[in-house]
């Protein structure tokens, strides 16, 4: 089911699970260093998701977005560039954490559906 894998894979980012909170105003979130674009690599190492796939994410006031309405993209990049990022898509379910450092990133995912698990690595590159 080409929804599951995606929705499944997308979580390793994103791909892009992002971990720690951020220091901010009560009316305001901080920048991070990290905002801009990513291009992130997600790679299945085990389960039957497809090998790999790559998504364009956004970072801003350190919170991760996705451009594709049919996800549901939570996440945040501390200060330090530690990531946590949660997605979902119907029924199926991912998450990520990992870190990111000047240009680049790397980390962990997993996830499931009702019918599969899988879980694999992850990389990011900052596109801009």
């Amino acid at each position: 089911m080409a929804v599951k894998k995606h929705s499944v894979v997308f979580a390793g980012l994103t791909a892009l699970t992002l971990a720690g909170s951020l220091c901010s105003a009560p009316a305001a979130v901080a920048r991070t260093p990290f905002d801009g674009k990513w291009s992130v690599l997600i790679v299945t190492d085990a389960g039957s998701c497809d090998r790999a796939y790559r998504y364009a994410l956004n970072i801003g006031n350190g919170r991760v977005s996705y451009d594709d309405p049919s996800f549901n993209v939570s996440g945040h990049v501390d200060a330090r560039g530690r990531v946590s990022v949660s997605v979902s898509a119907g029924g199926q379910r991912a998450s990520g954490s990992g870190e990111l450092s000047g240009d680049y990133g790397h980390g962990l995912w997993s996830g499931q559906s009702s019918a599969s698990a899988c879980s694999g690595h992850w990389e990011a590159e900052r596109r801009g």
